[in-house]
């Protein structure tokens, strides 16, 4: 006869709805946009898709506020999700920042009434079949869906307490982009070979973070990055295995930073993806991923400061280094952001190696990195998208006219674009008066504060060199004859003249008045355990 064993006590978990609601609300408007895309007719598609990640992003953006109001500081789902500072500031940032890419998604009147995107993804490029439904003006509405779920893959890994969640997080935001990087009307080849680099490099790096994530199970016998934190305190053998998962799981951290040498696939993915695509993950994926960085090294690796800081030092060293002088032989206007975007991960990480926190000898009101990174990053989204919403406007027959000759005498033909992007440029740069500027002070001042000033003097050496290749594109647009076959400007419409508008003016705002905003990330705290 069959025992029957005694029923266990089952606990149910708690889920803490209210303070997990803004992730709720965009992964629910993504799943809403899958059933759009089936059951609504594809005439009604486009404003529908708009309208639900409109609504979806400031809602939750709404409801980040409120939260940030409240000063709600916990562990969430378990123990599972941090909902403290950092991650709150980092959840309407992403949500701004990707309100404003949208915009640029839905943009149709720079390219004859047609969106940035491939009407249909599954034909092949020149066919008949891509002819046919580029005249009929046939569009890729699924890219709103997409979105949504990136950018919630991205919220949840910026506030994730546990290696598990992180690794899901991750591969939820980077399918989509994986999808949306093959996505271009033009250029099809192109922008299928960059999806294809970014994929399989992305899946060997998600294998490397798999990895190191088993080790530091291994190590500590928790996913939790407080139990991991604790492991460090008590345990006294495994530090081989310990420096074997840190090691993994910063090459999985470094290539979504676009850190070197794990930045291979930055400038031809930067190049090929649709141009707001390449704003969209600029922006973005770095906001999230640093915040990722930040919160596992910090949080769980933090008590074998002294084993990790030396990889970082050098990682630091090179991504600025490799950044800047490699930038100054491109030729391509994108190739050229995206080495300036690998030079910036060399900055961000000047302030991440500094360490300088409060309550760990930092004087009281000096800036910490967290506090540093958080406003850096601000700054560099809205001028990173604003400047590759300008990129879109200067055109050819081909498509974009991206190649650098191609933009000789720009400022003779378009003295307002011209200067607009000049001025992103300079904030790129650093120059006194710009967003850029206040970032990199704020950055370096953490890091020197953190003693971490060998970076800083190799930083500041950098930004010089960095300098140089802005200011050449600036020569180039307003100093240069203008060619007979100059490529025209086109005008554009009211999505990315908004989207436009606002990188522009929290580029001038933050420079001007950068107290607001450093004040609210330094209310914004350290990461909790």
């Amino acid at each position: 006869m069959a025992q029957v064993l005694p029923l266990a006590d089952f606990v149910a978990p708690k889920i803490e709805y209210n303070e997990l609601a803004p992730l709720l609300v965009v992964f629910g408007a993504a799943c809403v946009g899958v059933l759009v895309e089936a059951f609504l007719p594809r005439a009604l598609r486009h404003m529908v898709q708009l309208g639900i990640v409109l609504v979806a992003l400031l809602g939750a953006g709404v409801w980040t506020v409120q939260l940030m109001t409240e000063k709600k500081e916990l562990l969430a789902a378990q123990g599972a999700i941090s909902v403290d500072g950092p991650a709150l500031f980092t959840w309407i940032t992403l949500l701004a920042l990707t309100l404003i890419s949208v915009l640029l998604f839905a943009e149709r009147s720079v390219d004859g009434g047609l969106s940035a995107f491939a009407g249909q993804a599954a034909a092949v490029p020149g066919s008949q079949a891509e002819r046919e439904g580029t005249a009929a003006k046939v569009e890729h509405t699924e890219v709103f869906p997409l979105t949504l779920f990136a950018v919630g893959g991205m919220m949840l890994f910026a506030s994730a307490n546990d290696l598990l969640i992180l690794f899901v997080a991750l591969e939820v935001f980077s399918l989509p982009l994986y999808l949306l990087c093959g996505l271009a009307r033009r250029r099809r080849l192109i922008s299928q070979e960059a999806a294809m680099k970014y994929f399989l490099l992305g899946a060997f790096a998600s294998a490397f973070l798999l990895y190191g994530i088993a080790l530091l199970y291994g190590y500590a016998g928790t996913m939790s990055l407080g139990g991991i934190s604790d492991a460090l305190a008590t345990k006294t053998h495994g530090d081989a295995i310990l420096l074997a998962g840190t090691g993994l799981i910063a090459v999985g951290l470094l290539f979504k930073v676009g850190a070197v040498p794990f930045h291979s696939w930055t400038p031809d993915v930067y190049q090929g993806a649709p141009t707001p695509v390449t704003g969209f993950m600029a922006a973005c994926t770095k906001i999230a991923a640093f915040i990722g960085l930040m919160r596992v090294f910090y949080v769980a690796l933090g008590g074998s400061r002294w084993d990790w800081a030396p990889m970082m030092w050098v990682v630091a060293i090179l991504t600025m280094v490799v950044g800047s002088i490699v930038a100054i032989t491109q030729t391509d206007v994108k190739r050229m952001l995206a080495y300036s975007s690998i030079a910036h991960a060399g900055f961000l990480l000047t302030a991440f190696v500094g360490l300088a926190q409060a309550g760990s000898g930092v004087r009281s009101g000096s800036i910490t990195s967290t506090q540093a990174v958080l406003f850096y990053l601000v700054s560099y989204g809205f001028a990173t998208i604003g400047a590759f919403a300008l990129v879109t406007l200067v055109r050819d027959a081909g498509g974009e006219a991206t190649h650098l000759s191609r933009w000789a005498g720009l400022g003779k033909k378009s003295p307002l674009l011209a200067g607009i992007f000049a001025f992103f440029l300079l904030a790129f740069a650093g120059i006194p008066l710009t967003s850029g500027f206040t970032g990199k002070w704020a950055v370096f001042t953490a890091a020197w504060t953190g003693g971490a000033w060998p970076l800083v003097v190799v930083a500041v050496l950098c930004s010089l060199v960095a300098a140089f290749f802005y200011v050449r594109v600036i020569v180039l647009m307003f100093f240069s004859d203008l060619p007979a076959d100059a490529p025209d400007v086109a005008l554009p419409g009211w999505q990315t003249t908004t989207a436009v508008a606002l990188g522009l003016a929290a580029t001038v705002v933050l420079g001007l008045v950068p107290g607001p905003v450093l004040d609210l990330a330094a209310r914004a705290g350290e990461f909790i355990r």
